[in-house]
């Protein structure tokens, strides 16, 4: 038998071994998933080490370790943890992998930045993911908006979101909001405002609904804010001038008010004792900060696809 044959059969047979190792070794982590902590199956924690061990496989193994960061993140949320110690480490690893795997940076970042439940409270480490993409992926607009997100919700530093707004800007087919929203920051707009942008551009930009129904919450709630800061100011209006609190709101029409107020879903606002206003059914605006009764505790919340989010 030539050498040359021989050398080819050899590497085939230990292709064959390693491949039919690589199920098995897969089959028993799912299995051992089933009954232990995923803190007892990530071995590698170090993105370097799972390099040199993925044998030239990095987008596969990319791809994987994507996975296992959201059901990791997935099974925490849904039991309501507080912490999520293993989610920076899995997203780098993912993005170490596969630099250009651009939905671990844009939903990573997502995962880590808000503080628990919602997320891990990790905003400078999502930061840091999102440039880490950022410096991969310069021509993707998306990247640079997530981050000027982050900046924004989580850190309030308007200065470096209106930075990463504008870099984002200069993008090839960058979303045109991008500089609106730049500008809007840069004049150091109001937060009610500029939280309104922000979710009418997250609402526009993508297709996915779960993040669209997302965003349509977070608008309802702050127009439900607007509505309850405006009606109160009129009640307190209409005591220094009358020296007593409206009972009903058509009282207030003198001072401007038109029509009976409603809440975004259609249902009337409630006009209580010393002027103050409340929604009917706050567990419908799981993002409110307003209108709600006192020592009111929200649910966590859910979208209501069939009221059209």
């Amino acid at each position: 038998m030539k050498p040359s044959v021989r050398i080819r059969l050899i590497g085939s047979a230990l292709l064959g071994v390693c491949l039919a190792t690589s199920a098995f070794a897969l089959h028993h982590l799912d299995q051992i998933q089933s009954r232990a902590r995923f803190e007892e199956v990530l071995y590698f924690p170090s993105p370097r080490v799972v390099k040199k061990l993925s044998l030239g496989y990095d987008g596969l193994l990319a791809d994987v370790y994507w996975t296992r960061a959201v059901q990791y993140f997935g099974a925490r949320h849904n039991r309501g943890s507080n912490g999520y110690p293993l989610l920076a480490p899995l997203l780098e690893i993912a993005t170490l992998l596969d630099p250009h795997l651009t939905t671990a940076y844009e939903f990573g970042a997502n995962f880590l930045a808000p503080k628990p439940p919602d997320g891990a409270g990790m905003p400078e480490r999502a930061i840091q993911l999102a440039e880490y993409g950022i410096r991969n992926n310069p021509n993707d607009w998306r990247l640079y908006y997530n981050l000027g997100f982050i900046y924004y919700l989580q850190l309030k530093d308007y200065a470096k979101a209106a930075d990463a707004f504008a870099r984002g800007s200069h993008v090839p087919d960058a979303h045109p909001f991008l500089k609106i929203l730049a500008a809007q920051m840069a004049q150091h707009a109001g937060e009610s405002q500029m939280a309104e942008l922000l979710w009418t551009a997250a609402y526009q930009s993508t297709e996915d609904l779960d993040i669209r129904a997302n965003a349509v919450c977070h608008l309802r709630a702050l127009r439900v804010d607007q509505d309850v800061s405006n009606l109160e100011k009129l009640a307190s209006i209409y005591r220094e001038r009358t020296g007593q609190w409206p009972a009903k709101f058509t009282e207030l029409e003198a001072l401007g008010l038109r029509g009976s107020p409603v809440d975004p879903l259609g249902l009337p606002y409630k006009l209580l004792p010393e002027g103050r206003v409340e929604v009917l059914e706050p567990d419908r605006f799981p993002f409110i900060e307003k209108g709600v009764p006192p020592g009111y505790i929200p649910p966590t919340p859910k979208f209501l696809p069939s009221d059209g989010a």
